[in-house]
């Protein structure tokens, strides 16, 4: 950058640098996604496609930043885990979430059509963003759980709400009122003998929420793989004239329970420093 007798506007600028050696979680929400959904007739209580288009962008922001170990979405939010020793812009919070924000949104619009494509985009989705810092891998499990923990309470209340709209004909405040102080016996209760709904057969995805993560993969197009991890594998097959077999690490999206103990034992590389 020029110096000049301007460039002292910088010192305006505040250092907002996250804490060296901690985790960082890079958290994006949607901006008054309430009436989004509304104004683009989201299927209620879930709209699959739109969660699909929610985990296609994740999955971009994933491919660009090998950073991320890991990510977690439900609704119109996404929660992406940085390792401690990542020093992406130098750990500047309002970069990485600035960048992490608008290359979401900006996939979320432009795959808009592979998803919807009966249904125009009226105008364009935001998403705000904030980093936290997290001191260990016990906060960062912690985290995640709360994430999903959340995911499975407004999910079953979702559930039963627009059960007693759509199903039931109640008003939206009739609904709100009938669902006031009940707890999630008497919504699984209710969902099952007011409309014959079993709440623990529904899709893992609107009960889990999506969990995504990096697996190691086998790809013999090095022209076109992304992540490329490790050597090249086999004698044989260079010489036989085939392109050689590379390890990958390819993004994964599953729908599974992060709260047990058992998902962070069998992917110890999520909590690598």
């Amino acid at each position: 950058m020029a110096n000049s007798k301007y460039a002292y506007v910088k010192n305006f600028e505040l250092p907002d640098n996250v804490l060296p050696r901690t985790y960082m979680v890079v958290r994006l929400d949607g901006h008054s996604f309430h009436k989004f959904s509304m104004d683009h007739g989201f299927e209620k209580p879930n709209d699959e496609k739109a969660l699909r288009l929610m985990d296609a962008a994740a999955i971009q922001v994933m491919q660009a930043y090998p950073e991320v170990m890991m990510a977690f979405g439900e609704s119109d939010e996404f929660s992406f885990l940085l390792r401690k020793s990542c020093n992406l812009y130098n750990r500047r919070s309002s970069k990485i979430s600035s960048t992490f924000a608008s290359l979401f949104a900006a996939t979320y619009t432009f795959k808009w059509k592979d998803f919807f494509p009966d249904t125009p985009m009226l105008y364009p989705p935001s998403f705000d963003g904030r980093v936290v810092a997290y001191p260990s891998s016990t906060e960062i499990i912690d985290y995640f759980s709360w994430r999903q923990a959340d995911t499975h309470v407004n999910n079953l209340y979702n559930t039963c709400f627009w059960a007693l709209v759509l199903k039931g004909g109640l008003s939206t405040v009739d609904a709100h009122t009938r669902l006031k102080g009940t707890v999630s016996s008497q919504k699984n209760e209710m969902l099952f003998s007011k409309f014959n709904i079993n709440y623990n057969t529904l899709p893992d995805r609107f009960r889990k929420g999506s969990i995504l993560y990096r697996q190691n993969a086998v790809d013999s197009s090095l022209a076109t793989a992304q992540e490329l991890d490790g050597p090249d594998t086999g004698d044989s097959a260079q010489s036989s004239g085939n392109k050689p077999a590379r390890a990958r690490k390819a993004v994964v999206v599953a729908h599974c329970d992060i709260i047990s103990r058992s998902f962070w034992d069998e992917h110890p590389e999520i909590l690598s420093e």
